[in-house]
């Protein structure tokens, strides 16, 4: 047999090694390949040749991987394009006997998915490339959602809660502002309007206006004397820039720059003479590495689409697809997963934008379908694996 190589790329999420630790007990239980190759940094290492093998790991060690936060391959932001790239894959695949690739990650590494099986495909070269989503921005086209993004959400809600009700506890007039992931979609701020603690949303898919928010903060503090705001970082003007956006690019990719919507907002409250204070917390990278606070769905599901991918490719011709997940129902008309398969080529590059017929006008927040569409996915805890009173993760292998 064969060997296969597993690798990461992009921001990652709460259970993205979840997916990885499928990948690698499926062939335990049914040995597909001889070797498990995990690439270091994505495929930016792994077209150094750096990868490390993860076939034997322990059933305790894939238990704690499970439940790992961060990457625990590493991962980058890489745009993979050139000829010269192309061949220094198939080069490191040769050199260690890889004939199928797994590759966790969102809409940009969908997309190299998709490049590097049509090239193969081209070249005759018989080399497979499957991938597997994550993302916390839920923006993955086709699927229903996409691992990494329930757990987000869960995190997300939990701080809204938690800082209205410490919000709350004062008399002092100001505006509290949460800020959340989302580059080009609403989905994860949106989420947050599940507590009933959010007064104002603003979300990518609505054109921001500034006098319309700003008439909004002033009803609501008139209204109650409070006003609890949440906004996504790729909150847009309506010329299409991004409220917070530098001109700068962050990475390979060529994205703007994000993050600072919230002081943004806080600027125009307080200039504005609407409260003398805005108080500011940005969720960033806590709603993507809150491993203590995952969905139990999202933990399972992300765990079953390691599993799914790698039992998918006992087919030879399996090569430029993409699992995932749609929305089924039980017998009693409860939630339940079904998992599919579709062309890398329909998932690349292409973002699912949070339905616009699901926000309400005014930043008044989401309508109760998008709640309904929210709340099973957020359901249940994992039971997790401590030590002296917080989870145990496993040393991540691009830090050994």
């Amino acid at each position: 047999m064969a060997n296969c190589l597993v690798a990461q790329s992009g921001g990652p999420t709460a259970v993205i090694n979840a997916s990885l630790a499928g990948v690698i007990r499926a062939n335990q239980l049914n040995p597909l390949y001889d070797h498990v190759f995990g690439g270091l940094h994505g495929i930016e290492g792994t077209l150094e040749g750096n990868l490390c093998d993860l076939t034997y790991l322990s059933g305790r060690d894939i238990e704690v991987l499970k439940q790992t936060p961060s990457s625990a391959l590493g991962t980058c932001r890489y745009k993979f394009s050139e000829e010269a790239d192309f061949q220094r894959l198939i080069n490191v695949m040769d050199a260690n006997n890889i004939d199928t690739m797994f590759y966790i990650g969102g809409n940009g590494s969908m997309s190299t998915v998709s490049t590097m099986a049509t090239w193969a495909a081209e070249h005759g070269v018989s080399k497979r490339f499957i991938g597997i989503p994550k993302t916390v921005d839920n923006d993955l086209g086709i699927m229903d959602h996409c691992p990494g993004f329930a757990s987000a959400a869960k995190v997300a809600c939990e701080i809204t809660h938690a800082t209205r009700m410490d919000y709350d506890a004062y008399t002092r007039p100001e505006v509290f502002v949460l800020e959340t992931m989302g580059r080009d979609a609403g989905w994860l701020a949106a989420s947050t309007f599940m507590t009933g603690d959010v007064d104002l949303l603003v979300l990518p898919e609505v054109d921001f206006r500034r006098s319309i928010f700003l008439e909004q903060v002033r009803a609501k503090m008139e209204q109650q004397g409070s006003c609890y705001v949440v906004i996504s970082e790729g909150a847009r003007w309506y010329d299409g820039t991004y409220l917070s956006a530098n001109g700068k690019a962050a990475d390979g990719l060529g994205h703007a720059m994000l993050g600072g919507t919230a002081g943004r907002l806080k600027s125009m409250i307080v200039e504005a003479g609407i409260a003398p204070r805005c108080v500011v917390q940005d969720l960033s990278r806590v709603a993507r590495s809150s491993n203590f606070a995952m969905s139990l769905v999202d933990f399972e599901e992300a765990y079953d689409l390691g599993v799914c991918a790698h039992m998918r490719s006992f087919d030879p011709t399996f090569t430029g697809k993409v699992v995932g997940i749609l929305r089924g129902a039980t017998e009693d008309g409860g939630y339940n997963a079904e998992f599919f398969a579709c062309d890398a080529a329909q998932v690349a590059n292409y973002v699912k934008r949070f339905p616009t017929e699901w926000i309400l006008p005014n930043y008044q927040g989401i309508t109760q379908e998008a709640m309904d569409y929210f709340r099973p996915l957020i359901q249940g805890e994992p039971k997790l694996i401590c030590e002296n009173g917080i989870p145990v993760t496993l040393k991540p292998f691009n830090r050994r």
